[in-house]
């Protein structure tokens, strides 16, 4: 099966050459709009590509605003800051994830509690999410959610869309509207995947996207806030050094921080958006291929859970067991094809090991089965 399942990659990649997991593709007009933004000198934190990136984000996710940001952790830091979060508190996220998820709770002097994910999305479970606050949390006579034991105030709710896989968005805002909770959401990984009609990242207070090289698009790095106008604009202020406008002061009037997007990435941004819709065919056209070969054998092709549209931006297949995931990540890897196995919990690394959990069930069962396939845009699209 191992060796069955690199040829088919190698036969969808017409080559024999090295494979990678997610290569980014540069085809529409980068070259153009970044030389058009050397040429107007406006190569930094100002320039009208910021401004076009943002409207046309904006525009294709449904969010009332969008600020660009450095990368997607800076984005996620200032999401969780705007709803709130402060020194001491609590947020409920889920152990399965990429460490930026937690790295941007730990930079608001917070801590992540983890609770499970459904294998179904391989996001947050609403089920997981309700279980652990029954049984550990309480509200306050002034609305506020906090743990029964220690007192501590948990203060958001961040669930991660998994590999452009939508979590169950409906259960986890009814579980966050009972417990008054602001949902944000860590749509890094969904640019392009829809819940029920409505793009992921605009479900919540507020929501983040990344552009990072291996992202469906990319900026180079980049990352973005979705939320609505009047959190964008403190959005805005806070992300570019909380500087007030002014003809040539520098008037500062609180503690901001230097996450702005560059312009020279926000033009590669506007013509990488421009394909989107084309990449995320090609993806999903990959996912039908890998699903059909898949059919039948041990390994189970993970497929967008019901009512949603994936990005499919990691094409992902759960093993039978820890031995198969083994073998696989090694056949795959020592052939010139690239797979990678889902992160470790976040539980498992030293920096969050002391983190509260409810044990996991589901995501160490996923920890032991899953890998990562090929998932780049197809060869026959990059015409």
């Amino acid at each position: 099966m191992f060796d069955a399942l690199v040829r088919f990659v190698r036969e969808q990649y017409r080559t024999q050459e090295f494979i990678p997991l997610h290569a980014p593709v540069f085809k529409g007009q980068e070259s153009g709009y970044v030389q058009e933004t050397i040429e107007s000198t406006f190569v930094s934190s100002v320039g009208a590509f910021v401004d076009r990136f943002e409207n046309d984000a904006a525009a294709y996710t449904g969010a009332a605003r969008a600020i660009a940001t450095v990368n997607g952790t800076a984005a996620l830091h200032v999401a969780l800051l705007l709803a709130g979060v402060r020194q001491g508190d609590l947020v409920i996220s889920q152990a399965l994830t990429f460490v930026a998820t937690c790295n941007a709770i730990a930079y608001c002097g917070a801590q992540p509690i983890f609770v499970d994910v459904d294998r179904r999305t391989l996001g947050m479970s609403p089920t997981a999410l309700q279980a652990w606050l029954d049984q550990h949390a309480r509200l306050d006579i002034d609305g506020s959610c906090r743990t029964k034991v220690g007192d501590q105030r948990i203060a958001a709710c961040l669930p991660m869309h998994t590999f452009g896989h939508p979590a169950d968005l409906d259960g986890l805002l009814a579980v966050c509207e009972r417990w008054n909770l602001p949902l944000v959401e860590d749509a890094a990984e969904s640019l392009g995947s829809f819940y029920r009609g409505r793009h992921t990242g605009s479900f919540g207070l507020l929501g983040t996207l990344s552009f990072n090289g291996n992202k469906i698009i990319t900026t180079g790095g980049g990352g973005m806030i979705l939320t609505n106008d009047e959190l964008g604009g403190r959005a805005k202020h806070l992300t570019t050094t909380a500087k007030r406008p002014h003809p040539f002061e520098y008037v500062h009037d609180e503690i901001g921080f230097n996450y702005r997007l560059p312009n020279l990435n926000a033009a590669l941004g506007c013509a990488q958006l421009e394909q989107l819709e084309l990449f995320i065919a090609s993806k999903r056209e990959l996912a039908e291929r890998y699903a059909s070969h898949l059919a039948g054998s041990e390994f189970t092709f993970m497929l967008e859970p019901d009512h949603c549209r994936s990005n499919y931006w990691l094409n992902a297949v759960i093993c039978p067991d820890r031995t198969e995931r083994d073998g696989l990540l090694e056949t795959c890897n020592a052939a010139g094809v690239m797979t990678r196995p889902i992160w470790q919990l976040m539980c498992d690394l030293p920096a969050y090991s002391d983190c509260l959990h409810d044990g996991l069930e589901q995501s160490r069962w996923l920890v032991e089965r899953v890998v990562n396939l090929p998932s780049s845009v197809l060869p026959e699209h990059l015409q």
